[in-house]
């Protein structure tokens, strides 16, 4: 059974991320393509870390600029939305864990090509 405050905080973590991609959707200047991946909640709720990935992968530190930039006004929108009490204080982070995870997928396809190969020429 989940606790309370880990409940509460996968709830924070999921409403924080829809938040995210909304705001992205309508601030960003629609150069790239901005998906907010996951939320974690930090010191019982007063810090929140978004990570994000961009596509193309090159416009990622413009749009890790223009999220710290933005920090503020994107807590100022979550407060708008009255689903939180408090607001926890908002940090951006590009999300290195996608990119390997996506970088794994690539060369475990490689693999399966290459064995379907050797099978195939067997």
């Amino acid at each position: 059974m989940k606790t309370p405050i880990k409940y509460k905080d996968e709830k924070s973590a999921s409403l924080i991320s829809k938040f995210a991609a909304e705001y992205f959707s309508i601030e960003s200047n629609k150069d790239s393509l901005m998906t907010v991946t996951r939320t974690d909640i930090l010191e019982k709720g007063k810090r929140a870390i978004i990570f994000f990935t961009t596509l193309p992968r090159k416009k990622e530190i413009e749009a890790l600029e223009f999220a710290k930039r933005r920090e503020r006004d994107f807590r100022q929108f979550v407060m708008g939305k009255k689903s939180f009490g408090f607001v926890p204080r908002i940090t951006f982070c590009i999300d290195e864990g996608e990119h390997n995870r996506q970088r794994i997928d690539e060369l475990s396809n490689e693999a399966n090509q290459r064995i379907e190969t050797l099978v195939d020429k067997s």
